[in-house]
């Protein structure tokens, strides 16, 4: 008999942690695209696999940290109704600067600016406005360098906690001065931060299915807070994108995954577009392996290398091209 998952058969919160439930006449929420993919609960995902025993360990350590995303997923949710709805779609340079000044000061590391492609809004969900504010907050590198251990799983939570509170925040900032904004926690949002951190300029994904950034490299976890505002500083090009050459000639991660879960070359998926990983694989040690997040631990972008790996790929890159003029060259010759 098929064993029955609770992350697959559950795709959304209960209506109490649902947005749907708190819409208000008038509001038109952004709809998932034709290759949108469905959504995993963390939640559920950690409680589907291993031992009894080891299941009920993992929710009493985490039951503070849980209770506390909880209470910032319903906060996030009930609070669209708050929103002043005064057409105003222009923020200013100061506001905008104090903005992001009140950011760092809660904790964030990185911001950046997209419109979202519905396509990263997952299946069957929405979210209220076009446009994201994506923030990214820096894990500790000491405990990931712990991983598997108890220290990385609470410092994962701890970070999806944090950012859950930051993004609830910026979004009565913005409404106290006169703007729209719907709160995308980064545990139980209804859109994928890491296609959106990418398009807002603060990273590249990496093999391990991460946003690796400049500073941090993929040891960060993301947020964003959605709104109507039109003039944000929307990223027009993505610097980073060397990245993904650099991890095809690394595969680090690949090789330190327990559960072989990584693709040496990225598979489409059934509703399109490609994947580097098998989510099922990946779940079993992530849920019984205190987090797992070897993927991070052995990522070299993980130590702020960022320039140093940079000049690497090139010459490899240069090499490559070099060898290959030569291959050509001499197979013209014969």
């Amino acid at each position: 008999m098929k064993r029955i998952l609770l992350h697959e058969r559950f795709r959304r919160p209960p209506w109490f942690l649902d947005k749907d439930h708190y819409l208000r006449e008038g509001d038109h929420p952004v709809t998932s695209g034709p290759n949108a993919r469905y959504p995993r609960l963390v939640p559920l995902l950690i409680f589907d696999y291993g031992s009894l025993w080891g299941r009920i360990k993992r929710m009493v350590r985490l039951r503070q940290s849980m209770t506390a995303n909880m209470r910032e997923l319903r906060r996030a949710n009930t609070s669209i109704r708050e929103n002043p709805r005064l057409g105003n779609t222009r923020i200013d340079a100061t506001t905008l600067a104090d903005l992001e000044t009140y950011a760092r000061s809660l904790g964030v590391s990185e911001i950046g600016y997209t419109r979202v492609n519905p396509d990263y809004i997952f299946k069957d969900l929405s979210i209220l406005y076009p446009n994201a504010i994506v923030f990214a907050m820096e894990m500790d590198l000491e405990k990931i360098e712990q991983a598997p251990s108890v220290p990385t799983l609470m410092e994962i939570f701890r970070t999806y906690y944090q950012l859950g509170y930051v993004v609830n925040q910026i979004s009565d900032f913005l409404r106290e001065r006169g703007f729209n904004a719907h709160a995308g926690p980064a545990l139980g949002s209804e859109g994928s931060f890491v296609p959106m951190a990418r398009d807002a300029g603060l990273g590249e994904v990496g093999k391990n299915g991460m946003l690796i950034t400049k500073t941090y490299g993929p040891r960060v976890r993301l947020a964003a807070v959605y709104t109507d505002i039109e003039n944000l500083p929307f990223a027009e090009e993505n610097p980073h994108a060397w990245v993904r050459d650099y991890c095809d000639m690394c595969n680090s991660c690949v090789k330190h995954c327990p559960a072989n879960a990584i693709f040496l070359e990225p598979r489409e998926a059934p509703e399109g577009g490609p994947v580097f990983i098998d989510h099922k694989k990946c779940a079993v040690p992530f849920s019984t392996m205190d987090g797992c997040t070897l993927c991070i631990k052995h990522c070299p972008f993980m130590y702020g290398r960022y320039d140093q790996l940079h000049e690497r790929q090139r010459t490899h890159s240069m090499t490559a091209s070099k060898d290959s003029e030569e291959v050509e060259a001499g197979a013209v010759t014969v």
